[in-house]
């Protein structure tokens, strides 16, 4: 197995000053060049015990990894290690080698705040939300990163001291709970001796909290009309073509006793106005009126002069935290996100009804 090589350009400047790509509308931040685009390449200057180097040459050799190991030192990541490769961006990984990150770490250019070393995670907590305490000193040693406010979401890893993170547009990246290096890799895992892919357990953890986070009042339900079997989440929005493809398949959903919930997702440029105006309905059925207008026959309903509270926002900003990179994103209640097409049978597989 021969990892990819990635895109050498600047975490800092793409990743947190700049929105996804395909169904992200991309935008240029125009203060982008108040943040120091600062790489760093320097090796950490400890050394590896010769029983770690080869246990993890071995766990690595064995899942695949071809490309020839140059050097294994201590990772600025807490509680990993760095495997240099050749010609290729390096890893981190755990000393029992089980979770492994690839990409090259970038230091952030904010001046430390806070120096103390953070209360680090435990099993129990991967997926939650990072406490109050741990997020306000990282965001201390945040303030030359233009994306991060209060409003980030944070959340454990399965590692130690390394958090997830996303920007308020979806865009995912990993740091060291001291928030002094980023990186846009992803946690994968090595089960029984090979790469089974990205942390599954941790996605639908973190599903799970974000869920559990989102203002129910402010979804638009569609309740299953038989005995629920499924429920689902929808990140949608009203100009979203495959949206509003699957916006027609809602009541035969509900029929096979699927419970459908509606998250607004704006992201099209004339979608936060619009959806605005329906979610300013006076109740849950005539906002659902509206969101079948516009789904259904492309018709908007506008807000009323006396409506000046904008609904969509708050949902729209927990939901950051699904990372979603193309509308509709479909999640399971237990947080599994359906990456396939939604006209398939694999769809009703994928929710467990016929």
């Amino acid at each position: 197995m021969t990892l990819p090589v990635l895109k050498s350009t600047s975490l800092i400047s793409v990743i947190l000053l700049a929105t996804t790509a395909c169904a992200q509308p991309s935008s240029a931040d125009a203060n982008s060049n108040n943040v120091t685009q600062n790489t760093t390449n320097s090796q950490a200057t400890q050394t590896v015990s010769a029983t770690v180097d080869k246990r993890l040459r071995q766990v690595l050799t064995q899942a695949g990894i071809k490309t020839q190991i140059t050097s294994i030192l201590p990772s600025k990541l807490p509680n990993m290690y760095q495997v240099n490769l050749a010609g290729q961006l390096p890893l981190h990984i755990t000393e029992d080698g089980r979770y492994v990150i690839q990409g090259e770490l970038q230091k952030n250019p904010s001046k430390r705040v806070v120096t103390k070393t953070p209360v680090r995670s435990t099993s129990a907590q991967v997926g939650e939300p990072i406490n109050a305490s741990v997020k306000s000193d990282m965001l201390a040693n945040m303030t030359a990163l233009k994306n991060m406010s209060a409003k980030t979401p944070f959340f454990y890893t399965a590692v130690p001291g390394v958090i997830w993170g996303a920007t308020l547009e979806g865009v995912p990246f990993l740091l060291s709970d001291d928030a002094q290096y980023i990186t846009d890799g992803e946690i994968s895992v090595i089960e029984n001796g090979q790469f089974i892919g990205l942390d599954e357990n941790f996605e639908k953890r973190k599903n799970q909290s974000v869920f559990a986070s989102l203002d129910k009042s402010q979804l638009i339900t569609y309740p299953a009309t038989t005995t629920e079997r499924a429920v689902i989440y929808v990140a949608d929005d009203v100009n979203c073509p495959y949206c509003r493809r699957l916006h027609q398949q809602v009541p035969s959903l509900n029929a096979k006793g699927v419970t459908v919930n509606v998250i607004g997702y704006p992201i099209y440029e004339a979608s936060p106005k619009q959806m605005r105006g329906i979610w300013c309905q006076a109740n849950e059925d005539s906002r659902r009126q509206a969101f079948d207008k516009a789904m259904l026959q492309g018709e908007m309903t506008p807000a009323s002069a006396s409506c000046t509270v904008d609904h969509v926002t708050p949902n729209r900003e927990k939901a950051a935290g699904l990372a979603v990179m193309a509308t509709p994103a479909i999640y399971r209640e237990d947080g599994v996100l359906y990456q396939a097409s939604f006209e398939s049978p694999e769809f009703l597989e994928f929710l467990g009804v016929e």
